[in-house]
């Protein structure tokens, strides 16, 4: 009983500390703010501002009550701890351990979002997959990390939703962007940017023989319209097209997939997973607007015409993971060195353990 009594004394200690850095008086001076900006008149004319203000709002509502709950679960577990002793309801203790257990959990995945304080880290994410070197085993292992971080979003209880994807000739994908709609799934995701690399026996050929082949994340946050980039409509070029498909009913019959070229900086987005053009025109924008964004961070540029894409070679020696199934099996961050000895359970979304290592990395 002891050591389960200091397990959560130092639960208490931890989480008394987060709430420190998460300074949740202001958090909730905030909400109350936007409540009272989205109670006034004419707050609705602009769509586009008001939902951003009630996303935030929205956000920062459940993270207050995120915290409170926990906060309020361990003082509930400290006051039941004088009254629990394995000697007269054994049975009693041990559903009390399991509580303290199930609240180290829980307080480990909160823990990960006081490490996000950047600009964008509340953001909604943007994720591309690009195919790089490795023929058809890196289409095939693109697709492999397309289904690893949906099934991440869906452990994290984000929303996800494919806005384009362009399959391979035989097998995976050439290419996917895909938004992870939830609070700080920007922060989270953002270390995930990079090479990744895959050595497995090869499926695709006869001999099945060892090869290795590589996929380019890149993760952007979902910026808003209003925040910093003006685009000119001179400097788009929009060409609709026929959304692709697999036949069936889901197949689409109308031009109503788009294709927005930026023209000052080169950058061309697409999306065809909605039914009409404009709710595509729409989605194509915001990725636009965050890779725009994410050139402007990293170059400091004040102006549009000052931007200059960058280019990445998908191929060995820019690997920032290694996904090895051959001839062991490991998968190993090369920033963090955090492994992982079963491959499948990451490949299935559990990836907390990378995300946390590479936060922690940031803030040292």
């Amino acid at each position: 009983m002891h050591e389960i009594k200091a397990e959560l004394e130092e639960l208490d200690k931890f989480i008394k500390d987060g709430l420190k850095k998460i300074d949740l008086p202001g958090k909730k001076a905030e909400v109350e703010k936007l409540n009272e900006e989205m109670s006034a008149p004419g707050f609705w004319d602009d769509k586009d501002k008001a939902a951003e203000v009630g996303q935030r709002a929205s956000n920062l509502t459940k993270l207050i009550e995120t915290w409170e709950g926990i906060v309020g679960e361990v003082d509930e577990l400290l006051g039941l701890l004088p009254e629990i002793s394995p000697e007269k309801d054994p049975t009693a203790a041990d559903e009390f351990n399991k509580m303290v257990r199930a609240l180290g959990e829980r307080w480990r995945k909160l823990e990960i979002s006081t490490f996000l304080s950047g600009k964008y880290d509340e953001n909604n994410a943007i994720v591309t997959i690009h195919s790089g070197t490795g023929g058809t085993d890196a289409a095939d292992f693109a697709e492999m990390l397309l289904r690893m971080y949906l099934r991440y979003g869906e452990k994290m209880e984000f929303e996800t939703e494919i806005l384009e994807k362009s399959a391979a000739d035989e097998a995976g994908i050439k290419s996917c962007t895909f938004m992870i709609r939830g609070q700080f799934a920007y922060g989270y995701l953002k270390g995930e940017a990079g090479v990744h690399r895959l050595v497995r026996l090869s499926p695709f050929n006869t001999k099945h023989t060892r090869e290795t082949s590589f996929v380019l994340v890149e993760v952007l946050p979902e910026v808003h319209f209003a925040e910093d980039i003006a685009i000119a409509p001179d400097d788009l070029r929009i060409d609709v097209f026929r959304a692709g498909g697999h036949g069936g009913q889901s197949v689409n019959t109308t031009d109503s997939a788009v294709r927005i070229t930026h023209i000052p900086t080169g950058i061309v987005v697409s999306c065809q997973n909605e039914r009409s053009q404009l709710q595509n025109k729409e989605q194509a924008m915001k990725v636009l607007h965050a890779r725009l964004a994410d050139l402007m961070e990293k170059q400091q540029a004040s102006e549009l015409s000052e931007l200059r894409g960058e280019t990445q070679d998908i191929a060995w020696g820019n690997q920032i993971r290694s996904y090895v199934l051959h001839p062991y099996k490991m998968v190993k961050d090369h920033r963090t060195d955090y492994e992982e000895s079963d491959p499948d359970k990451v490949f299935d979304g559990e990836l907390s353990g990378f995300i946390e290592a590479e936060l922690k990395k940031e803030v040292k």
